[in-house]
């Protein structure tokens, strides 16, 4: 800082020339104001102003060696000028003296000069909680300064508390607002609180101002993506990576919007190029190699998968924890990758005020499921008859939903099945979490994981004291925040617990409710109807595309060499992914006509016509779920793999639950032999209907009452026993 001078030990002309000094100076003309200087300086050595004046234009000149030394020099003359002192701390400050700088300062406590040099220090040293109460002190001497709040906003922001550093930089943007930096810090914030139509608003606005700025750009699409729309996402992702070309994130972003709009093509030379940047990056790897499962492109996958594995300890930005449950990868990479995710969550995100839940003696325990899934989803068709089962005597039951209101009958069943209906959609992570708090829920359970359209941040708000995850992601969360995984003795045995952060709440049984009152249409459909030869074995896997691998694929394929007349029918899950299949076919000997594409349906046909089907062929590392539940409730024997980790025990777990424990393969040959033996063994593949039909009546499986209560019980032991964060 140029400050007046005082001037008060100099005579008239001496005092012209320092005024004219300090007028060059402040104009920009160094020499000529270190002429004048070093002038009155001759005359009267001493003089505090030329000192200190001189000191901070020798800094500005290059020369911190001489400038520290006047400064100090006015200093030791002056030692109670606040001004000598801040422009001393800065000069410190840049050449690396940080901590001298402070003991400066310190000198000074709460002088409103000095202010601002204390925060610039304490920005440089990362001292982030002490930067706030000295930004918060300076933006109150000097309400007019945006950079006070500008700071204050930005040490919030890394201490993770983003609404506090949200408001922080509206009170800066309210102050410059054509500053562009400021204006896209706002949106950030207001992005990460979920407040997207806000944030869109915030990012257009930043690029009026900024319109070089690429990072406003993928801003923009990220929030527009997340709001569903996706042409404009990939407007604003292209224009990121035309300013940027090296822009890694928006190539990714680019590629996922693509990719949801089904132009695979174009998302995979996405992805490419992003590789091309960054050819190790483990969130590209992650994603070009779900999209080349999801095509049942295998081209040059199995290398990408060993990059990406190999590059798993040295990456410091996550892997996606979903990617990792279909690639042959350990526990204990899944949990890496799942707790790095979710601390990031929790690095951005302070907890709620949390009150005192009153004793439970005497009330119902209050219990919320937290999910985007409350309309016409594969979650809601597992779970919808468990909510209406909920003994009201003993639970209070809220559904807390982010997701779509579909119209759909199963959307209106589920608001009637639960006794209180919350759609959060429209708050922000912390406002929904605070309405989770305000309902003093006792036990909330997260049905999303690491999955598309998750929340994660509403949950690292901590807004209940005991916080589950259940069922949406088949595998760990990883975090903190949560306390108990829902699982049961197969899909996670004792021995793997030390891969999870959460402690595990094992149901007896099958961990996987079931709706037993799910109808499927009264009428079988034709063979011919669905596109299937009148005579033959029929093998079937109803699964999604990217659980299809390479080596299964081919053991299918010899399967069918192997039966005469059998055919393998799939769903039709995409276009791309079914040319990929019949091609591979094709150049395996596998006349095209032997593999059969079934349509999508609503759920009732979708169900009927898995009568048709012989042999349901479960995939692996990843095994079917809610289709294994499908096949296996209309009575269609399901042969599965154990897998090493909770995405491919499931259908065991069922099989198991059902006593069907022949139909658990131990490896991929074993498969392939059972697989064999049934389809030339009719009696034996009628012996397991017919026992799988008496199993699915008997065994509580299906049964969605039964497994209310079974969970209940379960929820009640475990707060009765003390083991469950206390009230």
């Amino acid at each position: 800082m140029v400050d007046k001078p005082a001037g008060g030990d100099l005579q008239p002309r001496e005092r012209q020339w320092l005024d004219a000094a300090v007028a060059a100076h402040r104009a920009g003309r160094l020499d000529e104001a270190r002429g004048l200087y070093e002038r009155i300086l001759a005359r009267v050595p001493a003089q505090v102003d030329c000192l200190h004046l001189l000191g901070v234009l020798a800094g500005q000149e290059g020369d911190p060696s001489r400038g520290l030394e006047l400064l100090h020099q006015a200093r030791l003359r002056a030692p109670d000028r606040m001004d000598i002192l801040a422009n001393l701390a800065e000069a410190l400050r840049v050449a690396g003296r940080r901590a001298e700088a402070l003991a400066v300062l310190d000198a000074a406590p709460g002088a409103p000069l000095t202010l601002a040099a204390r925060c610039r220090i304490l920005n440089d040293l990362g001292r982030h909680d002490d930067l706030v109460v000295a930004a918060c002190e300076w933006e109150r001497h000097e309400p007019g300064t945006p950079q006070a709040p500008q700071l204050a906003g930005e040490a919030l922001y890394r201490l993770g508390r983003i609404d506090q550093a949200t408001a922080a930089f509206a009170r800066a943007v309210a102050l410059a607002p054509t500053d562009g930096a400021l204006v896209y810090n706002h949106a950030v914030g207001l992005h990460q609180l979920g407040r997207l139509p806000d944030a869109v608003a915030g990012y257009r606005r930043a690029a009026m101002l900024d319109p070089r700025h690429a990072g406003v750009c993928h801003g923009l699409g990220l929030a527009l993506a997340s709001l569903g729309d996706g042409d404009g996402a990939i407007v604003a992702y292209c224009e990121a990576i035309r300013l940027d070309p090296a822009d890694v994130p928006s190539y990714v972003g680019l590629g996922l919007a693509l990719q949801k709009a089904k132009r695979f093509a174009e998302a995979q030379e996405a992805f490419e190029r992003a590789l091309a940047v960054a050819p190790d990056d483990p969130l590209v790897l992650s994603n070009l190699i779900h999209l080349k499962q999801y095509a049942c492109d295998w081209s040059g996958l199995p290398d990408l998968e060993r990059r990406l594995l190999g590059t798993f300890e040295q990456a410091d930005r996550g892997i996606s924890p979903f990617t990792l449950l279909s690639l042959p990868s350990t526990r204990a990479q899944q949990l890496a990758a799942a707790r790095r995710a979710s601390d990031a969550v929790a690095a951005r995100v302070s907890p709620v005020p949390r009150r005192p839940r009153a004793p439970l003696a005497g009330r119902r325990l209050r219990l919320g499921y937290l999910s985007a899934d409350f309309h016409m989803h594969a979650t809601a068709c597992l779970m919808a008859e468990l909510f209406e089962a909920h003994d009201a005597d003993r639970f209070e039951i809220f559904a807390y939903s982010y997701g779509p209101d579909d119209g759909s009958p199963m959307r209106r069943r589920l608001v009637q099945a639960f006794e209180h209906f919350v759609d959060l959609a429209a708050l922000d992570h912390r406002a929904a979490a605070l309405r989770i708090e305000a309902d003093r829920i006792d036990v909330l359970i997260d049905l999303k994981g690491h999955t598309t359209d998750s929340r994660p941040s509403i949950l690292a708000a901590r807004p209940a004291p005991l916080q589950l995850t259940w069922l949406g992601y088949p595998g760990t969360s990883g975090a903190s925040f949560i306390d108990f995984v829902i699982a049961d003795g197969f899909v996670l045995p004792p021995a793997h617990e030390p891969d999870y952060s959460e402690r595990v709440l094992r149901l007896p049984g099958c961990y996987q409710p079931n709706d037993g009152t799910r109808a499927a249409a009264p009428d079988t459909p034709t063979r011919a109807a669905c596109g299937l030869p009148a005579q033959g074995f029929v093998f079937c896997c109803f699964n999604n595309s990217f659980k299809f691998r390479l080596e299964l694929f081919e053991v299918w394929l010899a399967l069918l060499a192997e039966v005469p007349g059998s055919v393998l029918w799939l769903l039709d899950g995409n276009p791309t992914a079914t040319a990929n299949l019949q091609v591979f076919a094709r150049r395996r000997g596998i006349e095209a006509d032997r593999i059969i594409f079934a349509p999508r349906l609503p759920l009732p046909e979708h169900l009927a016509r898995h009568r048709l089907a012989d042999l349901f062929l479960d995939t692996a590392p990843y095994n079917a779920h809610t289709t294994a539940s499908d096949a296996l409730w209309m009575g269609l024997p399901v042969l599965t793999i154990a897998g090493e980790s909770f995405a491919g025990r499931v259908a065991g777990s069922l099989l198991t639950a059902l006593g069907l424990l022949e139909l658990i393969a131990n490896s991929l040959e074993d498969y392939r032999e059972r697989a064999l033996r049934l389809a030339r063994n009719p009696d034996a593949l009628n012996r397991l209907r017919a026992q799988l039909c008496d199993a699915r009546d008997r065994s509580g499986v299906f049964d969605g009452r039964a497994f209310a209560d079974r969970l209940e019980q379960s929820l009640s032991t475990l707060i009765a026993s003390g083991d469950a964060p206390q009230y």
